[in-house]
């Protein structure tokens, strides 16, 4: 459960990253609107993460939350906000989701 728990607050990181990315778009009211959803994305995010902790070891936690956090943000970028997608940013994402599975598999 605490692993899924911890998935669900790496993709509160890719919503709250995705505000800020949609806030810098916007304008007016709908600006606020994007920062208001930042700070309730981070705020789930950051709980989830503090429960997570309280079982599995703060290290690994930490390292996969902000992969899930990097690798996400960069699909979010490349797939929303229409960021390149270079041969070497997809060979270091794929590197990095390889290293994630990899913390889970030696984590007890």
């Amino acid at each position: 459960m605490n692993w899924i728990l911890l998935i669900v607050a790496g993709l509160f990181e890719v919503a709250f990253a995705a505000c800020l990315g949609k806030a810098r778009e916007s304008t007016g009211t709908v600006t606020t609107y994007w920062y208001i959803g930042f700070l309730i994305c981070l705020s789930i995010s950051m709980l989830l993460l503090i429960k997570v902790t309280q079982q599995l070891p703060i290290g690994t936690a930490y390292a996969v939350w902000t992969g899930i956090g990097a690798v996400g943000t960069v699909l979010v970028g490349i797939f929303i906000f229409k960021e390149p997608a270079t041969f070497w940013r997809l060979f270091f994402i794929t590197t990095l989701i390889f290293s994630i599975v990899g913390l889970k598999v030696v984590s007890h």
